[in-house]
């Protein structure tokens, strides 16, 4: 059974940076699966934040690009999200993705 685990959320003011960090379990080595970060503001739908597909692609929500750099070392089960300049619209919980399988999540706040 597939296990991700997160963490580096944590509350931070205007400006600031987090990194987060997702690591994976119970995976097959050799089956290589695009990993992401989704976030979900209270109130609103989950929306895609970064994600690395299995070609190694990588996409940005617009909202976060030129802030937010995702990165996955290869053969490595962990993926990284760092996290600049952020704002009070990057509050949310932040989730872990990796083919049908999802963290439990981690709390990023952001205040002025």
């Amino acid at each position: 059974q597939v296990q991700l685990v997160e963490s580096g959320g944590g509350s931070v003011q205007v400006g600031g940076s987090l990194r987060l960090s997702c690591a994976a379990s119970g995976i097959n080595v050799a089956t290589n699966i695009g990993m992401g970060w989704y976030r979900q503001a209270p109130g609103k739908e989950r929306e895609l934040v970064a994600r690395v597909s299995n070609d190694r692609t990588i996409t940005y929500g617009d909202a976060v690009k030129g802030r937010f750099t995702i990165s996955k070392t290869i053969g490595e089960n962990k993926v990284y999200l760092q996290m600049n300049s952020l704002k009070p619209e990057d509050t949310g919980t932040y989730y872990c993705n990796r083919g049908t399988s999802w963290g439990q999540g981690t709390q990023v706040t952001v205040s002025s």
